[in-house]
């Protein structure tokens, strides 16, 4: 949670404590309306080999409440949606859920520009959505179905969007892929970075410290976050890693602790860190955050953990409820803003599961297409015939 204010002009009125704040900052006013507020980071950063690390003192616009908000509670809808898809069967495979993990997603998102880029494991159904698929296209993807975002081939761990480089179901297999999205914007000199994410589970693979050897030698610009939920797939961080300290892991490459559940938290170590990857190298940012459903649906996910645990996180530190929270206290939103954009995403996600039920499965012949980016045969060999047309049906995706 994040705390005062600092500039105000228009919109709901605030408490008077906060307007007593707001005059002592000399803060000037106008209608007693709030456009603009500043507020101080509650958790502070930890750094590793850094002198200097992100601003602690945080500026957030009326606009950026408004999407903020909207992002993290759609995300939340989705999830929930797919839940229930999945307990139907009418998601068959894996699906991993991201409830309680939206702010970490949202405020890294807001410090993205368009020349960077992101690659995530398979809890990633946010991100999708975030990176410009409809919740249509995220939730007719997890169904099958052709209105998906890879025509229903890619299921919840193979979505995919300009920039996003999708969530990868080989664990940790993604960083080292990070890593060489990372030396594509070196090579091509555009200024963009790669977000390379993980969890904690991960953080222990081989195949990451491998990555961070090489990306430090060669002075990429990807930033390597650990979403730390705290626990791997059916235990506690503590039980699985001997430093449970993520952000220290990259040994000589420097590393930042953020806390997972603000926002504005999160977007202020990410602004930070993409100036840094641009001129010194890589980073690790530990993102500690936490998950209210298993690590996927298999898991009931309190085996390991008490549900007075997670009951205590979601009245204590939930990242949508904190930040509406706050958000209402500045005078940024009002009730009746904030039931608005309740009521806008959950008819927006309704119409998209009822679309995503029903929606037609691709046919066989779509085994065949897309299979290259760039086909540089006339012919491509199948199982049906050795002379098939490749076949070019999912444009404009990372091509």
């Amino acid at each position: 949670m994040l705390r005062t204010l600092a500039r105000i002009s228009e919109l709901p009125v605030l408490s008077r404590q906060l307007q007593r704040n707001a005059a002592q900052a000399g803060v000037q006013k106008t209608n007693n309306y709030a456009t603009e507020a500043t507020v101080q980071v509650n958790r502070p950063f930890k750094l590793h080999r850094l002198d200097q690390g992100p601003e602690t003192s945080v500026t957030i616009t009326k606009d950026e409440a408004l999407k903020y908000y909207e992002q993290m509670v759609m995300i939340r809808r989705i999830e929930t949606a797919a839940g229930n898809l999945y307990k139907e069967k009418i998601i068959r495979g894996f699906c991993h859920l991201y409830s309680g993990q939206e702010a970490c997603a949202v405020g890294m998102k807001a410090a993205m520009r368009d020349v960077d880029n992101i690659i995530s494991a398979y809890r990633v159904h946010g991100w999708t959505y975030l990176m410009g698929i409809s919740p249509l296209g995220v939730l007719a993807e997890l169904t099958g179905r052709v209105n998906g975002c890879s025509l229903g081939k890619g299921g919840s761990m193979h979505m995919y969007a300009p920039n996003f480089y999708g969530g990868n179901g080989i664990v940790g297999a993604q960083v080292p892929l990070g890593t060489g999205v990372a030396l594509a914007c070196q090579y091509k000199g555009n200024g963009g970075m790669c977000l390379s994410l993980y969890g904690d589970g991960a953080a222990n693979q081989g195949q990451v410290f491998e990555a961070y050897n090489m990306a430090s030698l060669w002075k990429l610009p990807c930033i390597f976050v650990c979403e730390n939920n705290n626990y791997g797939m059916g235990t506690s961080s503590e039980r699985a890693s001997m430093n449970t300290d993520y952000y220290t892991r990259g040994d000589v490459i420097p590393g930042i602790w953020v806390d997972g559940m603000d926002v504005l938290a999160v977007r202020s170590a990410t602004e930070f860190a993409i100036d840094y990857v641009n001129k010194h190298g890589p980073l690790v940012m530990e993102t500690n955050t936490y998950r209210y459903s298993g690590h996927s649906m298999s898991d009931p996910g309190t085996s390991y953990r008490t549900r007075e645990e997670i009951q205590e996180v979601r009245q204590k530190r939930d990242p949508i409820t904190s930040f509406k929270e706050l958000c209402i206290e500045l005078g940024l939103l009002n009730t009746d803003e904030i039931k608005a954009i309740d009521t806008k995403v959950r008819q927006e996600v309704e119409e998209a599961n009822s679309i995503a039920r029903g929606d037609k499965e691709l046919p066989v012949s779509g085994l065949w297409t897309d299979v290259y980016s760039q086909n540089l045969e006339p012919k491509i060999r199948g199982t049906t015939s050795y002379n098939i047309d490749h076949i070019h049906q999912n444009k404009g995706i990372n091509n």
